[in-house]
């Protein structure tokens, strides 16, 4: 068996089993023509004057060489011509100065993979694949959707909530507060303001929480799909929740974690079992993977005993 460049009168027998290759990625095969060799070396064994297999690829590729193709006919496996072009194809790198060869397998080539890692190559990277249609609606601009909020205060002093609320909502940006209760031990209040701004309804469940010296949980739906809570205690947050922990934008794994309810304190301050808590809040990275926003609200505000939670 003979390894040498191809010669234009190769081209056709080098084309013909590189179109005979399976395929298996994602998208239809591309048309292949003399052009995709064009710049290549192309290496062919030879085997009593007819072409066994083929290799080609980059010499020197932003520093090293990159194999792209190797291709051996069925009836002429297994004989060492893989290993004889990927040989000289090594070689004449190394003559061009490149240290190191590259090449590509796919996932589902299993004989593939093992073959070439006998002769010594290892993973060092992953290329992924998703559907563009999918990854648009994913990745893209989240589509805003109803929000709404309940500030739940753990006191029956409701004169008290109406006071602080009169104090602290106009600083926030102002609106009209309604305040019910107390309902199983908590006053509820509800604000066009807090329903549309985070901000403002976490500053003012902080301001509540000082003012009354009580535990206080914002409760609300996001966005229509994200459904949030947050506990504070003499005015710091002690634990927060949010179920599609990445809905708002990617974040550091410690930061998705700490997003996740924490049963202790969820029951130090509320009362909920912890078991159950586990249970209910659960966090995802995809909407359907969770109950819809309403009904798991109104989960999380059985397990905590927050009455006339969600919407005002």
């Amino acid at each position: 068996m003979n390894v040498r460049e191809a010669i234009r009168a190769d081209l056709a027998a080098v084309l013909e089993l590189f179109r005979s290759m399976d395929w298996d990625r994602p998208w239809p095969r591309p048309e292949i023509g003399p052009e995709h060799l064009d710049g290549k070396l192309v290496l062919v064994a030879e085997d009593d004057g007819e072409i066994a297999g083929f290799a080609y690829g980059d010499l020197a590729s932003h520093g090293h060489a990159h194999l792209n193709v190797a291709c051996v006919r069925p009836e002429n496996r297994r004989q060492g011509v893989a290993s004889a072009l990927v040989a000289e194809f090594a070689a004449r790198a190394l003559a061009a100065g490149s240290e190191h060869v590259t090449l590509d397998v796919d996932v589902t080539n299993e004989v593939g993979q093992l073959a070439w890692q006998r002769l010594g190559f290892t993973e060092y990277s992953k290329r992924l694949v998703a559907p563009a249609e999918a990854l648009e609606a994913r990745a893209g601009p989240v589509q805003a959707g109803e929000s709404y909020a309940s500030i739940h205060i753990q006191t029956d002093d409701t004169a008290a909530v109406e006071a602080a609320a009169a104090k602290y909502l106009p600083r926030f940006g102002g609106g009209e507060a309604r305040v019910e209760g107390p309902l199983n031990g908590w006053v509820v209040l509800y604000s066009e303001l807090t329903d549309r701004d985070r901000q403002a309804r976490d500053r003012l469940a902080s301001e509540l929480s000082n003012a009354t010296a009580a535990v206080v949980c914002t409760l609300a739906v996001e966005d229509g799909r994200v459904v949030r809570f947050v506990l504070y205690e003499r005015g710091s947050v002690v634990d927060e929740y949010q179920s599609l922990p990445e809905h708002f934008g990617p974040l550091p794994p410690g930061d998705v974690v700490a997003l996740g309810a924490n049963p202790t304190v969820v029951s130090r301050l509320t009362g909920a079992e912890p078991a159950r808590v586990r249970a209910v809040a659960r966090t995802a990275s995809s909407p359907d993977d969770l109950p819809p926003a309403e009904e798991l609200l109104q989960q999380l505000a059985e397990v905590m005993g927050l009455e006339g939670a969600g919407r005002g």
